[in-house]
């Protein structure tokens, strides 16, 4: 979603409570769809309502899988006789289109609650999923947000992945293989050595890290993340608002990285602030064996990398944190599904025995993953992603997901514009003195900008 990819606005901060997922393998339980009945009548007992009396209208939020839930509902209707209405908002006007569906008498019983503004707003209308059969088919608590009493005020349905793009056939070129990389110090070594060979190589290390609007995103937003989820790592909670200012504590780790990749590139660091660069181009011809960016470029619209490099891998934002072998990649997701409490019970339990329906029928998962790219849980089939699979092994593995904290940039407009002066003015002189007014962009612009967002 290039929303993701761009400035991120502060009242999208919610996804924070999201990470990613865990494996979707099947578990050895049933997929075959054949036990609704039997699904519905747990998810009523949850409610006090009976599923089979009910009817479910999902409001939906991404209009590029209309289609597709258009069909997952007739799917549903057909073999549980439950009438499934979809109604898909208009992008960008979801919000607006919420607010006038639950005005009226048949409101939507399934809707979209992805961040910490929408749970201030919406979250009195939705249900407490704690304890149903819904919840209980994830394969992960990261992606759900709760409210400041802790009910479970909506759950994760899809997610993106960002961290750092590998090719493996060149990493084996250059004498080196992906399974080297596990921490900052391997990290280094592979790339030092390809950069230090790339004329006898014939390919660098990374690719082009311009600092331009179409791409500076990647650093002043992606790469940023990693000193917001190492301080909420610290502290030992998930940010549920945007704090006041940040303590800086992992500016040198952001450093380690953001020196690694404009150092060992295709371009001199002193041409990044013109940018002009193709850094998804670079990666697809193969002229690099690493690029910064996210799940979407698996399937970018000019430079699909399943086509170009089938055999890429995603893996974290190694930076020298103690204890990173155990990171997994950046995910988060703004799709995230909230039941109407105000809904009958029936309806409501019709809606949660769709919602696991979903999730475990192996033809309507199928579909469902196809169009949002991957689905949280456990019963779900595999994503044909390759970076959310790889987002998944790391999770499946036991590492810790890098949530979106990111999200909660204060102004991030005007905070990243301050942040790539800074960096544009280091990349030209990778001095000490430059180096202190990007530190200053980055800790004390958030304090100057979270005062004028909240003045």
């Amino acid at each position: 979603m290039k929303n993701f990819k761009r400035v991120l606005a502060l009242s999208m901060a919610g996804c924070l409570a999201i990470g990613a997922l865990a494996g979707c393998n099947n578990g050895g339980k049933d997929n075959s769809g054949s036990g609704s009945n039997s699904t519905a009548a747990s998810d009523g007992a949850a409610t006090g309502g009976d599923a089979t009396k009910g009817s479910v209208y999902w409001l939906n939020f991404k209009p590029e899988s209309d289609k597709t839930l258009q069909e997952v509902a007739k799917m549903y209707t057909k073999e549980t006789g439950v009438n499934v209405k979809v109604v898909t908002a208009a992008s960008g006007t979801y919000e607006q289109t919420l607010s006038s569906e639950m005005d009226k008498s048949d409101a939507p019983t399934l809707f979209v609650i992805g961040n910490s503004a929408g749970v201030k707003q919406w979250g009195p209308y939705a249900l407490d999923l704690k304890d149903t059969d819904i919840a209980k088919e994830l394969n992960t608590d990261a992606y759900n947000l709760y409210d400041a009493d802790g009910k479970l005020v909506s759950i994760g349905y899809c997610y993106e992945a960002y961290g750092i793009i590998v090719n493996p056939d060149l990493l084996e070129k250059a004498g080196h293989k992906i399974d080297e990389i596990k921490n900052f110090d391997t990290l280094k070594t592979v790339v030092e050595d390809i950069h230090k060979n790339a004329s006898k190589l014939g390919f660098d290390a990374f690719t082009s890290c311009d600092m331009d609007d179409s791409s500076s995103w990647r650093f002043t937003g992606h790469m940023a993340n990693l000193e917001y989820f190492y301080e909420e790592k610290k502290a030992g909670k998930t940010w549920t608002e945007c704090p006041a200012s940040l303590t800086g504590d992992y500016i040198q780790n952001y450093k380690n990285l953001f020196d690694l990749c404009i150092n060992n590139s295709i371009s001199d660091p002193k041409e990044l602030a013109t940018g002009g660069h193709d850094p998804s181009a670079q990666f697809a011809s193969q002229k690099a064996a690493f690029t910064v960016q996210g799940s979407w470029e698996w399937t970018n619209e000019n430079q699909p990398i399943k086509d170009k490099v089938p055999n890429a891998k995603m893996i974290p934002y190694y930076c020298g944190v103690e204890g990173e072998e155990k990171a997994g990649l950046n995910c988060g997701t703004e799709n995230c599904w909230a039941v109407n409490s105000k809904a009958s019970e029936d309806d409501q339990a019709a809606t949660l025995a769709f919602m696991k329906w979903c999730v475990t029928n192996k033809e309507a998962s199928e579909k469902l993953v196809n169009s949002f790219g991957v689905m949280p849980y456990k019963n779900a089939v595999d994503s044909s992603n390759q970076f959310l699979k790889n987002a998944n092994d790391y999770t499946s593995a036991g590492n810790y997901v890098m949530d979106w904290a990111t999200n909660y940039q204060p102004n991030s407009k005007e905070y990243r514009a301050q942040l790539v002066s800074a960096l544009n003015t280091y990349c030209a002189d990778q001095s000490d003195k430059n180096w202190e007014q990007v530190k200053s962009a980055f800790v004390d612009g958030w304090a100057t900008q979270y005062a004028a967002a909240n003045s």
